[in-house]
């Protein structure tokens, strides 16, 4: 028989049927300046810009970023079909802007990490946590904590321009985690 979910208080057993096919599609951060995160996160952890979507009514845009693994299919040239495709993928990233913050110097969104606690961080697994973090260190990446710091081995914090933690492992090593 294969592994199909732990089982803990509160897990469902048996999903519903009326919730086969859902997939986690993205996650949402609001930014303060997309150009200075748009930088940061195609330049700094390779995603790419798949789509932007631009509502001036309600003066907010949308940018959504993938990041391609070696064998997927490329996304469609076609806008529409590009827009669609999107939101079909497992693992992208929303940066939502809301028009104007960018300008006021004393802007700030709450990271979810201060108190009140709330939003905790966003993740990417790396093929090697030491270049990674070599790698994040030539670009000036700011750390909340390094893989041999504190309680929890082999995991780094860092910070995206807003001040967003970033989670950073390489999953082999944390095989041994809860055994």
């Amino acid at each position: 028989m294969s592994f199909d979910s732990e089982t803990h208080p509160g897990v469902v057993a048996r999903p519903s049927a009326a919730s086969e096919g859902f997939v986690l599609n993205h996650s949402m951060l609001r930014v303060k300046d997309p150009a200075v995160s748009l930088e940061f996160y195609t330049r700094v952890f390779g995603m790419r810009a798949l789509r932007k979507l631009d509502f001036p009514e309600m003066k907010f845009s949308l940018y959504f970023l993938h990041r391609p693994q070696a064998g997927d299919a490329a996304p469609p040239e076609a806008a529409p079909e590009r827009t669609s495709w999107t939101f079909a993928q497992r693992g992208i990233l929303e940066l939502t802007h809301n028009w104007g913050t960018e300008a006021d110097p004393g802007f700030k969104y709450h990271n979810g990490n201060a108190q009140p606690q709330g939003f905790g961080h966003i993740c990417f697994s790396v093929p090697d946590l030491d270049a990674a973090v070599r790698w994040l260190d030539e670009n000036g990446v700011k750390f909340v904590k390094r893989p041999d710091q504190g309680k929890m081995k082999d995991v780094a914090f860092v910070e995206d321009p807003d001040g967003y933690w970033i989670e950073v492992i390489e999953p082999a090593r944390l095989a041994h985690l809860g055994a």
